[in-house]
């Protein structure tokens, strides 16, 4: 049986030593982010995870979703895990103190979040998406919106989806064909169908507030006529409760790889009342709300399937006996050594290790810039953080998923066939974290983003919101003997992704399709660097943590062994990415698609 304990002790470094959060308690959310705060919510969230939702991991996925004509119930126990989540504020955690919410920063939510995805990550699929939907509307709902829905959102009562995909058209939502006719009463008439909308329908919640993407006749085409709706599940009395039933119901459930025990639905809109949210045809405006916020979350479930991945690899490696080491005998009182002792395992649990410390850096930095974005008082502090985001965020979603996917295959690597079988658990965070890689944009879309709209934005100015902080560690760094291990790779690996960003800056501005061909290359090879960055700054902490004789030196001298080897392992890959950037389109695009 597989087992999980929360990462705290990591956590607790990366936001009061890495990050030192306490520097911004001038800031709204931040005032009371003591560290026995901090420590309190943490142990209290790992305890959720532990106790409540990971029992139920394994076998909501042997039970699955239940569809009887248009209900879904849940599995067996989820009901009850989710009244014990919202009934201890977990749900509005990040939520506005205005609308019920504990107002906490989404740095310390997205902590709380990894730690969901680790344990049981369909479970998390549903207040995920209720978040996501609170977003959006808080963002860019009405005053009389926002009273109407955020409450219920933020504790919980209600439930929320994003409705985007149709099923002749997912990324390309020009071509969507639902329709939002306006009413006499400044409401509007939803029909159409959608598909793969996660958490459409289910048990846990009295209401489901869908937020749906849908055309209105006569406007614009392309995604330029596209407006966004609030459309209930039940229409919501004047008293707050929900009232009668709307014109939306769950057409069937997909049966799938991974994730089963979250639903994943056809919703069919036949007449449904919707109210329009923000502006006529500008709904991808706010549509994007929601998926900055999701993108986020799910950059973090590839983070947190590794994290409980690497915890049962590293575990059943120092338990397994099978041959001995190749310098002699390890374990002379056992019939075997354990497995831990051969070099290629111990690869496959550091590469896992390196990646999940790395990436948790990353995730957390990301999460405090939208902390700043939104509550610094300062203009120039909240602009390029947004920036740094809007830059980020493709490379976190990625990045994270892809690298997460492998690294939760290195660790049914460790297990070897028993890792293939079901009793251990392994072979479901395979199937679980493969779906990370496709939803909220697929990895290669992501890809595309950054190469065709990040780098060029504000005439590359985004692109310096991390470059520059990046230069400027390296050169304070570069003396320090003790930071040799970390500055010089990561200047390395720093050149190459400069000379690939002007590769791609060149080459595509003759051929767009020199930037697409390069794009998956080049965003992991920014992935890459940008863990490395993470990692030095993580050593430079360590180093003098065991200078000042700091307690907890394992800590701190595990911390620079699994950066070295990230460093010395792993990111040399950049040049290889280099070298398959700069091999330019034609190897990719000069055969014939009959040819294939």
């Amino acid at each position: 049986m597989p087992t999980y304990q929360a990462p705290l002790r990591d956590t607790r470094f990366l936001l009061n030593e890495f990050l030192e959060i306490g520097k911004y308690r001038n800031l709204p959310g931040f005032e009371n982010t003591t560290p026995d705060l901090i420590d309190a919510i943490l142990e209290e969230g790992g305890r959720i995870a532990e106790e409540v939702l990971f029992p139920l991991n394994q076998s909501g996925d042997e039970e699955g979703c239940h569809f009887d004509n248009g209900e879904v119930s849940t599995p067996k126990g989820f009901k009850e895990a989710y009244k014990t989540f919202t009934e201890g504020g977990w749900a509005g955690l990040v939520a506005d103190p205005d609308y019920g919410g504990q107002g906490l920063p989404r740095v310390i939510g997205s902590a709380f979040v990894e730690m969901i995805c680790s344990a049981n990550l369909s479970f998390g699929t549903y207040p995920g998406l209720a978040s996501a939907a609170y977003a959006a509307i808080k963002k860019h709902g009405s005053d009389d919106q926002k009273n109407t829905y955020l409450p219920k959102l933020a504790n919980g009562e209600w439930g929320g989806t994003m409705n985007l995909t149709e099923p002749h058209c997912g990324t390309d939502l020009g071509l969507m064909r639902t329709k939002a006719e306006p009413q006499d009463d400044g409401s509007f008439r939803i029909t159409g169908t959608k598909i793969f909308i996660t958490a459409g329908e289910h048990d846990l919640t009295d209401n489901i507030i869908h937020l749906v993407l849908a055309r209105i006749p006569g406007g614009p085409e392309g995604v330029r006529g596209i407006s966004l709706f609030i459309v209930p599940k039940f229409l919501v009395n004047g008293d707050g409760t929900p009232g009668i039933r709307n014109g939306v119901v769950c057409g069937s459930i997909e049966k799938k790889m991974g994730i089963k025990a979250s639903s994943t639905c056809v919703m069919n809109y036949d007449d449904a009342v919707g109210y329009l949210l923000g502006e006529e045809h500008r709904g991808m405006r706010a549509m994007f709300t929601m998926m900055n916020e999701a993108r986020l979350g799910v950059g973090i479930q590839g983070l947190g399937l590794s994290e409980v991945a690497y915890q049962n690899a590293a575990a059943y490696a120092k338990e397994r006996l099978q041959g001995r080491g190749l310098k002699g005998v390890a374990a002379p009182d056992k019939p075997a050594d354990p497995i831990i002792v051969h070099p290629d395992v111990r690869k496959m649990l550091l590469t896992m290790r390196s990646f999940n410390e790395g990436a948790r850096a990353l995730a957390l930095w990301m999460a405090l810039q939208t902390d700043l974005a939104e509550r610094h008082p300062e203009e120039s502090v909240r602009r390029d953080a947004d920036e740094l985001v809007s830059l980020m965020m493709p490379i976190v979603k990625a990045y994270l998923t892809d690298m997460g996917f492998e690294s939760v295959n290195w660790g049914v690597q460790c297990f070897g066939g028993h890792g293939y079988i079901r009793e251990h658990g392994m072979e479901q965070f395979v199937r679980d974290t493969r779906i990370t890689q496709l939803y909220e944009g697929t990895s290669g879309i992501q890809a595309l983003d950054l190469v065709g709209r990040k780098l060029p934005a504000h005439m590359g100015r985004s692109l310096r919101q991390f470059f520059h902080p990046v230069d400027a560690f390296i050169r304070e760094n570069m003396s320090d003997p003790a930071m040799k291990d970390f500055v010089l790779p990561l200047a390395k690996s720093f050149a190459r992704l400069q000379q690939a960003t002007a590769w791609i800056a060149e080459q595509g501005l003759k051929d767009p399709e020199q930037a697409g061909a390069a794009s998956a290359d080049y965003l992991k090879m920014f992935g890459h660097v940008a863990l490395a960055y993470m990692w030095a700054r993580m050593a430079r902490i360590s180093n003098e943590k065991l200078a000042d004789g700091a307690g907890d030196r394992d800590f701190f001298e595990a911390k620079l062994m699994v950066g070295r080897f990230f460093m010395t392992k792993t990111l040399p890959d950049t040049s290889a990415l280099l070298s398959k950037i700069t091999a330019g389109a034609a190897p990719l695009m000069a055969m014939d698609a009959d040819a294939f």
